[in-house]
């Protein structure tokens, strides 16, 4: 059975943890603010959805967001900017609380009919000398528990998250070592 991938890229191919794939594509199911939070409407966006509730307020707090009431009604009424380290946190925050507002919706759907199929794209060989290059295909696996991984992703546990994805490619059999880096990760949800 293969180890982890310790030294990945050594001989040119690229790719990107199938985890941190992961993590992204769960990102885009959950949906979000898509304007930046640098823009005046992103921000206000992102405040709103940080302020509307006592139950989100608090969880902001605990995401990080420890700013005074004084100063966010100030960045509400826009008499005030936020310094570019507070629009970090506010970021920060609002992705952090709307992980944890969405993780139960999208365990739902990802669990319903049995799990979901996920396509997992090899790495780019491209640039590896002929003799180095695996033979690496296309592959689709149907996930059938998420749990774990949602909750991984909803706390923003990257380690963690990654021992799970790893634990659920172990299922491709002998060569699961071959998708721990790839160049895309899809899900059928």
């Amino acid at each position: 059975m293969p180890e982890r991938t310790h030294e990945f890229g050594l001989f040119g191919a690229r790719g990107y943890k199938g985890s941190e794939l992961v993590f992204r594509t769960l990102d885009d199911l959950a949906g979000g603010i898509a304007t930046p939070v640098t823009v005046r409407r992103g921000l206000l966006a992102r405040l709103h959805y940080l302020t509307r509730t006592p139950h989100a307020r608090q969880a902001a707090r605990e995401a990080g967001l420890t700013v005074t009431e004084r100063t966010l009604k100030a960045w509400l009424d826009e008499k005030r900017r936020p310094t570019p380290a507070n629009l970090d946190r506010i970021d920060t925050a609002y992705w952090t609380v709307r992980r944890q507002n969405v993780a139960r919706h999208l365990l739902k759907r990802l669990n319903s009919r049995g799990g979901t199929r996920v396509e997992l794209h090899p790495l780019n060989q491209s640039q590896v000398d002929r003799p180095r290059q695996r033979i690496v295909e296309y592959r689709t696996m149907n996930v059938r528990r998420w749990d774990r991984i949602v909750e991984c992703w909803a706390k923003g546990d990257t380690q963690g998250l990654d021992d799970e994805w790893t634990t659920v490619i172990e299922d491709l059999g002998s060569n699961w070592g071959q998708y721990e880096y790839v160049t895309n990760v899809g899900f059928a949800a």
